[in-house]
């Protein structure tokens, strides 16, 4: 019996209160790798009407001006003008600032494998900045191997966005959200039942200042100039069906920090999957690679990708978990929910023998403390709106399918000794 259901993702825009805090988060990292490529940096911000506050556990040798990286990338998101209660030049910045905690900078510097074993290799040397457990996810869904529900979500997101920047929607402000719901019939995805788009916008449009007109006007506008763009490529498309939703509660005047209080780290499933996949509940930005919460569930997607891109799998989950101090990871598991083509057990023995998930190594890997010179000093502060994951739009190493042949080849030669041993 064929089953069909219902799953919705959501994304928001840069403009939204949280995401305004990851961004000044990831920006503050980014400056500090920049100058310091060894700092420590657990960057949190707060935002409310009129008022960033940057707290956390800083360590670095890097001199940066914090509050002029913070009025920059206000003003760079689109927040300037002071009547709509918050601003770049206006708001208030305030800095409080802490070292790391001696105590697990001890545990980083020289992982208990180092000091246990004596160990020269050189990816024992670093250990993981904190517990935990992180989950990595890719599906064929999507060219870029993500879910539908959360590409389709991030697309208008960005898509709404630049509609503002570039004026072609002059009467939109920052603050927006988007949800997309698809309907699936034996786990694939078969058409789209629900578009909602909530965007801030100026009281009046033009010479419309009625709240009907207003809103008859946006919905209009954003079906030709946001949702028909972004569907162009995408084989599932709206239909007569589709519920298109705009801002349903009839206006969006007042948002983004006036609106509502940010905080960084608190859009976690947007960052992610967008609840499709399993989250560890670790957040991303303000934290310099060293913290696992980040590098290691970089490392996740990365090994799901390449079984996926493999053809070795259609879904694949990789859950890794770490202890504090400790290189190596406590333990790995994969999950390919029955559509492996291979036994998840010979997975696991092909991700232990292709993909260094020590703390040191996916840094190197990646090359996540040497920020990439071509970006300008710009690289983890443009995953911090749309998405960590995915990214067709950026060239991030951990979307890379490099190990896709390699893991093919693996799990043939796997195939053909168990088929021999099976045999004799």
């Amino acid at each position: 019996m064929s089953r069909r259901y219902l799953f919705s993702s959501e994304s928001v825009t840069e403009g939204h209160p949280d995401k305004i805090c990851d961004q000044i988060s990831d920006t503050i990292l980014d400056a500090l790798l920049t100058h310091d490529s060894s700092s420590r940096v657990a960057a949190e911000v707060v935002v409310n009407t009129g008022l960033v506050l940057i707290t956390g556990e800083i360590t670095s040798k890097a001199n940066v001006n914090y509050v002029n990286l913070v009025r920059k990338k206000i003003a760079e998101i689109g927040y300037t003008d002071a009547g709509n209660g918050f601003s770049a030049d206006s708001a208030s910045v305030l800095v409080a600032l802490d070292e790391q905690s001696p105590d697990i900078a001890q545990g980083v510097d020289t992982a208990q494998e180092t000091r246990a074993e004596d160990s020269e290799e050189l990816f024992d040397k670093v250990g993981a900045g904190d517990q935990g457990i992180m989950f990595g996810f890719a599906c064929n869904e999507t060219p870029e191997l993500m879910p539908l529900p959360i590409s389709l979500a991030h697309r208008i997101a960005r898509r709404l966005s630049a509609v503002r920047k570039t004026g072609d929607l002059p009467y939109l402000r920052p603050d927006g959200k988007t949800q997309v719901t698809v309907a699936y019939e034996d786990g694939k995805p078969v058409g789209i039942d629900t578009i909602l788009i909530s965007t801030q916008h100026t009281p009046n449009i033009g010479d419309i200042t009625d709240g009907a007109g207003v809103q008859a006007k946006i919905k209009e506008d954003l079906w030709t100039a946001v949702v028909e763009p972004v569907f162009s490529d995408i084989d599932v498309k709206p239909n007569q069906d589709t519920r298109f939703l705009v801002n349903p509660t009839g206006k969006f005047v007042i948002g983004g920090p006036q609106g509502d209080s940010g905080l960084t780290g608190r859009k976690i499933i947007v960052d992610t999957y967008g609840g499709y996949s399993r989250h560890g509940g670790g957040a991303f930005s303000g934290k310099d690679p060293t913290k696992v919460d980040r590098s290691a569930a970089y490392a996740t997607r990365y090994v799901a990708k390449n079984i996926v891109a493999a053809g070795l799998a259609e879904k694949c989950e990789v859950q890794l978990s770490y202890a504090i101090g400790v290189a190596r990871p406590v333990s790995i598991f994969v999950d390919t929910f029955g559509t492996g083509k291979v036994d998840d057990e010979i997975l696991l023995q092909l991700i232990k023998d292709h993909f260094e998930l020590r703390p040191a190594g996916i840094i190197h890997a990646f090359n996540l403390q040497n920020l990439p010179s071509e970006r300008g000093g710009r690289f983890y502060q443009d995953v911090a709106a749309y998405g960590h994951l995915g990214r067709p739009d950026l060239d991030l190493p951990w979307e890379r399918t490099d190990k896709a042949d390699a893991l093919k080849q693996a799990a043939n030669k796997s195939l053909s000794e168990a088929i021999a041993t099976a045999l004799n």
